[in-house]
């Protein structure tokens, strides 16, 4: 084992022994107390049991039936989670043929960040993923259930059902995937669009081919954003069927895999005890497994928030730091989109999951001997479905890399450091992506240039106010000021502004996802400027600089001068109302720093007094 890698995983141990203590014995009391439908009385069961067929009733009624509670993020305007409309029948019929019954529990809320980029609605985006949380605890809520499917793939959804998982962490459980969308035009070609369009160079109906091009169809979207990263994580955190992740969707051999994974969980709910549940079944090594696997694939800056909340769901207290040693000796080893010019489909071609799993395996880099929804062992996760005529196997995946351009190995990765960093400073901490920055962008020093939201700054590029060297502070985009949007729309003019020659860098307590990456981007500003950060105190003209290599982020003020300073205090009251926004108070007051998740719960799943 890496010698880093176990003294992280020691130090999260040991960090988490007060909490994770707590959480074990609850969810070992929620199943030693029987909580099952056999604590129901008749009046319930009958409730429960009024729509099944005959035959569902009679095994239902016996109480030794496994029924399986079945999570759904279903909706037909996400590409990637219309397919989840023809899983719940498919799920049942494998289930009785199983000698199980399913029922769909309840569905959760499911937004397209892709729709609501630049939107209103983008300050609702990672509320939605506590909110997810809920739901999906509503759903399960009715005591009747030996074990649970989620479906879910996206952004918010599956950190949200995952800490839903834990908080009923007695029950088993497998997360389903649906698959991407098949390739459509290169992203390289979609990105040269949209600056030129940025550039004013082509209209609106050529950006609209361009993107209808890309996203053509259902499936999850092929760049390596948060959503494809999200399945990454289950599938290295081995809650997902080995090889699962990236089968497209809509083929028989995702049918397959469905079905499969519908006979395992009523395997592991007939099973049943202790030692199945997902509570136990996940520990500190897998998340350490999965902070490995985020940087050695160059995966999403939002993981930083949502690995963070999903470990303290679990009792298990993971930090900044731990993310930022752990990026310290993984190499990078996967160049997808926009850190490449390739697509998942072509990550999944050139060897996919197994072969980065067996990469970083044979290096040290992960934890083996992991618990698993197929068994103990994350080296069961080299293997690969295939389908015959005779039925689904997994066999063994390949062991070199089908195309080094887009999976390399950790003897000659792309870097031999991982996909992201931690920056510190006066400022205050953040996070940048580093996978797709050139040599002479790891460090700037220029002057501010600051701006309370992205529309003024795209208002300032179209005026001409920026063509210069210089950093983008982007405040009062944090958690508490308006949710903590994705701040997309900064790419493209930056990108511009990058490409002419000049330097510039982005400082912001707001996001930029799994999408970012061209432009030197200190994400994630913690404190926030809304909670009395510095970066309320900076005004234009301060110099800043931003050193990745050093891991620095100063702002080149006196700190005497700092102090005479009164903070910006800006209306935020345009981010109260509408769209829904006016529903979410209560999450604006009551939500935690980025460093610590950006979420509403406390450890341990308790709501945040």
């Amino acid at each position: 084992m890496n010698p880093v890698i176990r003294r992280v995983t020691e130090k999260i141990v040991e960090r988490s022994k007060p909490t994770r203590s707590l959480y074990l014995e609850r969810i070992a009391s929620a199943h030693t107390d029987c909580v099952s439908r056999a604590a129901l009385g008749c009046s319930n069961l009958a409730h429960a049991m009024a729509a099944e067929t005959q035959n569902e009733k009679t095994a239902f009624a016996d109480l030794k039936t496994p029924d399986i509670g079945i999570v759904t993020a279903y909706n037909d305007m996400l590409s990637a989670h219309q397919p989840y409309a023809a899983y719940p029948p498919l799920i049942k019929r494998v289930l009785t043929d199983a000698g199980a019954t399913g029922q769909v529990a309840g569905g959760v809320p499911a937004m397209c960040d892709g729709v609501t980029q630049s939107q209103p609605g983008m300050e609702l985006s990672l509320f939605s993923r506590d909110t997810i949380a809920m739901s999906a605890g509503i759903a399960l809520s009715h005591n009747v259930f030996d074990g649970v499917l989620f479906l879910g793939v996206c952004d918010k959804i599956v950190p949200g059902l995952f800490i839903s998982a834990m908080a009923f962490g007695h029950l088993p459980a497998v997360f389903v995937p649906a698959g991407p969308m098949p390739s459509g035009i290169s992203n390289a070609e979609k990105a040269a669009v949209r600056q030129e369009y940025a550039r004013g160079r082509v209209d609106k109906a050529v950006l609209l081919e361009t993107e209808a091009a890309s996203y053509h169809s259902c499936g999850t979207c092929t760049f390596y954003g948060t959503a494809n990263s999200n399945q990454m994580l289950m599938e290295i955190m081995g809650l997902h069927l080995p090889g699962s992740s990236f089968v497209n969707t809509d083929t028989p051999l995702r049918e397959a895999l469905t079905a499969e994974a519908a006979r395992r969980i009523a395997v592991m709910a007939r099973n049943r005890d202790s030692r199945t549940g997902i509570g136990r079944l996940i520990d500190e090594r897998s998340f350490v497994n999965a902070i490995v696997g985020l940087m050695a694939t160059g995966g999403s800056t939002n993981h930083t928030l949502h690995l963070v909340a999903m470990a303290r769901a679990a009792g298990i207290a993971l930090e900044w730091d731990d993310f930022d040693a752990i990026s310290s000796v993984t190499p990078l080893l996967c160049r997808m989109y926009p850190n490449g010019t390739a697509d998942v489909n072509h990550f999944r071609d050139a060897g996919g999951m197994s072969l980065v799993i067996r990469e970083l395996l044979g290096a040290g880099l992960l934890h083996e001997s992991v618990e698993t929804i197929v068994g103990r062992g994350l080296s069961q996760y080299t293997k690969v479905p295939r389908l015959d005529q005779t039925g689904l196997h997994f066999v063994e995946g390949d062991i070199r890399s089908r195309n080094p351009e887009v999976i390399a190995s950790v003897a000659s990765p792309f870097s031999p450091e991982g996909g992201l960093a931690l920056l510190e400073g006066n400022l205050g901490r953040s996070v940048i992506k580093v996978s797709a920055l050139k040599p002479e962008q790891l460090r700037i020093e220029a002057e501010a240039v600051v701006f309370e939201s992205q529309e003024a700054l795209q208002t300032a590029f179209k005026a001409g106010e920026l063509e210069r060297d210089f950093i983008a502070v982007v405040r009062f985009q944090g958690p508490k000021a308006d949710g903590m949007p994705e701040l997309h729309g900064l790419m493209p003019p930056l990108g511009v502004l990058q490409d002419k020659g000049f330097r510039v860098g982005i400082v912001t307590d707001g996001r930029m996802s799994g999408a970012s990456g061209k432009v030197p981007s200190a994400i994630h500003m913690s404190p926030e400027a809304a909670a009395g950060g510095l970066l309320s105190k900076v005004r234009d003209g301060d110099r800043i600089l931003l050193d990745v290599r050093e891991k620095r982020l100063e702002l080149l003020v006196d700190a005497d001068e700092l102090s005479r300073r009164e903070p910006a205090v800006p209306d935020l009251s345009k981010n109260r109302h509408g769209f829904g926004r006016e529903l979410f108070t209560m999450m604006r007051r009551n939500v935690g720093s980025a460093e610590t998740g950006a979420t509403i719960f406390d450890a341990v799943g308790e709501e945040r007094a």
